[in-house]
């Protein structure tokens, strides 16, 4: 199998270039490759060349404008790279018949309610970053091409910046901390996410009806505070020096805390449909945090 990997060097794209190995050739791919290999998203329609080059069986695209609060201030790149060029993607892989895979995120919904979303909810996003990503998911549902799509939430990676590295710098050097409380989701890890297309798409290339929409997180839910607070004690018991003191990190609400981009307050998604139709068991993000900072505290 001939695997064209897209955004290799993101948190998610690195541990994809593990999880693809086994399953066949990956060609990784970034905006910094080397021509031919240069996967410019900033201009869409040179994707197409790349992929007749390549010639894939499957296209796993991980490249995306992440920066949610800048993509307010630049929406056209925040379009030109989260939804046209995964829609030239979809095109190419459909005109070959080859598989996409896909990210997407929580943040099509509009963060109402406490309830868990299945992929039949309604969307609303409240972002330019959040409609940029579900046009590409129209995009590429409309292309005919066979498609896996994984939304998923708060992903975290031990390559690269992340919210726990954060949290243990501020911890290091504040007395007190003020960390958001009523937006609730899964820290779902790069790892995670990396396995879980590897394993899914090994099903979906030779039952192409399992293709389609799913909703793909860690186990369970929290609040950046109670995360916050989990990392912290973590850290503490770990042995780290940190000023700040457990009953220091306080609890705040997202209006305390204005950004240019609006978040979803309930990020919980649903995962049932995954689950169920590749026969995965999703580990809690507990798991997944622990691991991770295991490896950033070196013990």
């Amino acid at each position: 199998m001939q695997i064209l990997l897209l955004g290799k060097n993101g948190q998610v794209g690195w541990e994809l270039q593990r999880a693809l190995a086994p399953l066949g050739n990956v060609v990784a791919c970034d905006f910094d490759s080397p021509a031919p290999h240069t996967a410019n998203f900033a201009q869409p329609e040179s994707l197409a060349a790349l992929v007749q080059a390549v010639r894939p069986d499957v296209i796993v695209n991980a490249a995306a404008h992440t920066a949610v609060d800048k993509a307010e201030s630049e929406p056209e790149l925040a379009r030109a790279l989260n939804a046209t060029a995964p829609a030239v993607l979809a095109r190419e892989a459909a005109a070959r018949g080859a598989w996409l895979v896909h990210y997407s995120t929580d943040y099509v919904f509009d963060g109402s309610g406490d309830s868990p979303r299945d992929e039949s909810a309604p969307t609303a996003p409240l972002s330019v970053y959040g409609r940029t990503k579900l046009e590409a998911e129209q995009a590429i549902a409309a292309s005919g091409c066979h498609h896996l799509i994984l939304r998923t939430s708060w992903v975290y990676a031990t390559r690269g910046g992340n919210f726990a590295k954060t949290m243990l710098k501020l911890a290091a050097e504040r007395d007190t901390l003020n960390v958001i409380a009523d937006q609730i989701g899964a820290p779902t890890g790069a790892e995670l996410l990396a396995d879980v297309t590897a394993h899914a798409l090994r099903q979906a290339v030779v039952q192409p009806a399992l293709g389609g929409l799913y909703h793909c997180v860690a186990g369970g839910e929290t609040s950046w505070h109670a995360y916050a607070r989990f990392v912290i004690e973590h850290a503490r018991a770990a042995g780290q020096p940190l000023k700040v003191a457990p009953d220091a990190v306080h609890a705040i609400p997202t209006s305390a805390y204005p950004t240019p981009a609006q978040r979803p307050l309930n990020s919980r998604l649903d995962t049932t449909r995954l689950r169920e139709a590749f026969g995965l068991e999703l580990p809690p993000w507990q798991s997944g945090v622990t691991r991770m900072l295991a490896e950033i505290l070196g013990r």
